[in-house]
């Protein structure tokens, strides 16, 4: 279920708050919700997954990406998440795992991290986001 792109991350689609228990079983040290509330009717809201995770013994974040794409805010919040895990791995999700997947590619690279990796990571894990290699190059640079 969980989709592991570096050791550092792992995406997946939307998880249900009992997933929180396994995700701790599996050595992540923090979930990172990408889905907005109300996005569908049957999700877990972002405070019934923060209590799960809290619940759990997990650190959560929410930092939402709606259709409308994402902000520089968006991928350093991301950025600073993956700082504050130091080296366990994160759990970030979405309603498919693909925005979950741009945000820490773009995370990643504005944390120096090689574009060309980065992009090689997700291609293992199913997400095709050679169209973001010119901006992860341009994070990448600083």
């Amino acid at each position: 279920m969980f989709i592991h792109l570096t050791p550092d991350i792992s995406v997946s689609q939307q998880i249900a708050p009992e997933d929180c228990v396994a995700a701790k079983a599996q050595g992540f040290a923090a979930i990172v919700n990408n889905r907005p509330d109300g996005e569908a009717p049957d999700q877990p809201t972002a405070a019934e997954m923060r209590a799960a995770a809290t619940a759990a013994g997990l650190r959560y974040a929410d930092i939402p990406v709606d259709h409308s794409g994402m902000s520089m805010p968006q991928v350093e919040a991301m950025a600073a998440e993956l700082a504050a895990a130091a080296g366990r791995p994160v759990l970030a999700f979405c309603r498919s795992g693909t925005r979950s997947t741009h945000l820490w590619a773009l995370a990643a690279a504005l944390g120096g991290e090689d574009p060309d990796a980065i992009v090689a990571a997700a291609a293992n894990g199913g997400h095709a986001i050679d169209g973001l290699l010119p901006t992860l190059h341009r994070l990448a640079a600083g």
